[in-house]
């Protein structure tokens, strides 16, 4: 039987291949992130790496964009859908003190990342590129200050949580915001 071998067409691969590596620097780290670890956990031939990425430092580098694209949305709507301030206020604190702004495997994602990109240009300009759409998103209901304040709680409280393993007090986060709100 000859002919021409013919491939199913896979549409989503590459984002599979994404997801798929951001899953194996969520349990191993980005040092121990190789393109077989990738593929496998895609459930993809080791060549379709090659074929959709220039390398293992681009498929890193597309996924960490993939990973902040996919926060920034729902940042973006949290705040977006909130009618007035006080509401803002508390969607900021549902975001700091609830699974809304990073789940514990996202906030694992988001310290590797922000290591990496004191080494890679490329992922160093996605993270700067993520402060301002999260500040944009801000400023929908805050002041730049404040906007700039809050953002900084937002990143900070949740990665001091998983350091101190101990919840948050949603209260004094929500009374901390909504001072920034007010005041700035």
């Amino acid at each position: 039987m000859g002919g021409t071998r013919r491939v199913a067409n896979d549409p989503l691969r590459k984002e599979r291949i994404l997801d798929a590596a951001l899953t194996v620097i969520a349990g191993r780290g980005v040092h121990g992130t190789t393109h077989r670890r990738i593929a496998a956990e895609a459930g993809v031939p080791l060549g379709s790496l090659t074929y959709h990425f220039d390398g293992l430092d681009g498929i890193i580098e597309q996924a960490f964009q993939r990973l902040a694209d996919l926060m920034s949305e729902r940042y973006g709507r949290a705040l977006t859908e909130a009618p007035d301030q006080a509401a803002a206020c508390a969607a900021v604190t549902d975001l700091i003190c609830g699974d809304e702004y990073a789940t514990p495997r996202e906030l694992t994602l988001l310290h590797e990342m922000y290591s990496y990109a004191n080494h890679n240009k490329a992922v160093a300009e996605t993270c700067r590129q993520w402060l301002g759409r999260s500040r944009t998103s801000l400023t929908t209901h805050f002041s730049e200050r404040a906007s700039r304040a809050i953002d900084a709680l937002i990143e900070g409280w949740p990665m001091h949580q998983a350091w101190e393993h101990e919840p948050l007090d949603r209260e004094l986060v929500r009374t901390t915001i909504t001072a920034l709100a007010q005041r700035l």
